[in-house]
C-alpha cells in the first residue's frame, strides 16, 4: 500500500478522538434513562443492549444515511445534502435526541472550521445559519469525510466505533462496570463491524429506517427527569 493513500488517517484519528471538542461526552443519547428504567444494570445487559438495539439501528438507518450524505457531499451537491439533513430531523422524534444531534454536529463543524476551514464547511455552515439545514452530527461527519478524503469504508467504521465508544463511556458513569469491561464489550461488538457495515451498503434510501420505541420513550422520559447526569 502506498503511503500517500493513508494521509487521511491522522485527521480521522484526531477528529474521532474524545479530545476533539464536539461536546459528545455530555450526552448519553437516551442511555441514561434506559439505565434508570432498569433495562441495563450490568455488563451482560449492556452487551445485549448493544446487540439488540444499537447494531440494528446502525445497520438499517445510521450507516445508510451516512453513506447517502457522504455521496452527496463528495459530489458537491449541497442542496441534496441539506435535504438529507432535514430528513434526519424527521426520524429523530424525541426533541432531546434531535437537539443533541444538532448540538454535537454544529460543534464539530465549528471545530473543523477552526482548524482547517474549507469552502464546503463554510457553505454548509451558512445553510445551517439560514435554516436550510439543521447541522446534524451525521451530516457534518459525512461532509467532513468527503472534504478530508476519508474512504467511505473508513468513515462508516469510524461512525460505528464512535457510537459504541459513546455508549460505553456513558455506561462507566451509570452502571457498575469497569474500563476493562467496557473495552471487552467494544472489542466484541467490533467483531460485528464488517458484517453490519457490509449489510448497510445494500440498503437503498427508500428502505432505510429503524424505529426503536424503547429508546424513543426513554429519551422522552429523560427530558422530564428530576435529576440528570447527561444533557440527553
Amino acid at each position: 500500500m502506498k503511503t500517500d493513500t493513508l494521509l487521511w488517517l491522522p485527521t480521522l484519528l484526531q477528529t474521532s478522538d474524545a479530545f476533539f471538542p464536539t461536546g459528545a461526552y455530555a450526552h448519553s443519547l437516551g442511555f441514561e434513562e434506559i439505565v434508570r428504567l432498569g433495562l441495563v444494570k450490568d455488563q451482560e445487559d449492556l452487551r445485549a443492549y448493544i446487540q439488540l438495539q444499537i447494531l440494528p439501528a446502525l445497520l438499517n438507518q445510521e450507516l445508510p444515511y451516512l453513506r447517502f450524505a457522504f455521496e452527496q457531499a463528495a459530489a458537491g451537491y449541497l442542496v441534496q445534502l441539506c435535504e438529507l439533513d432535514v430528513e434526519i430531523s424527521a426520524w429523530k422524534l424525541p426533541a432531546e435526541l434531535c437537539a443533541a444531534s444538532t448540538q454535537i454536529g454544529r460543534r464539530r463543524l465549528a471545530a473543523l472550521r477552526a482548524v482547517n476551514d474549507q469552502k464546503a464547511y463554510t457553505e454548509f455552515a451558512a445553510a445551517v445559519q439560514d435554516g436550510i439545514a439543521r447541522g446534524h452530527h451525521l451530516s457534518v461527519f459525512a461532509l467532513q469525510a468527503a472534504v478530508e478524503g476519508f474512504p467511505l469504508q473508513a468513515a462508516l467504521s469510524a461512525w460505528f466505533y464512535q457510537t459504541l465508544s459513546g455508549i460505553c463511556g456513558a455506561a462507566l458513569k451509570l452502571i457498575r462496570i469497569g474500563q476493562d469491561g467496557c473495552q471487552r464489550i467494544i472489542r466484541e461488538s467490533l467483531g460485528s463491524a464488517e458484517q453490519v457495515i457490509t449489510a448497510s451498503l445494500a440498503i437503498e434510501r427508500e428502505s432505510a429506517g429503524w424505529f426503536d420505541p424503547v429508546l424513543e420513550i426513554a429519551s422522552m422520559r429523560h427530558a422530564l427527569a428530576d435529576e440528570r447526569l447527561f444533557i440527553s
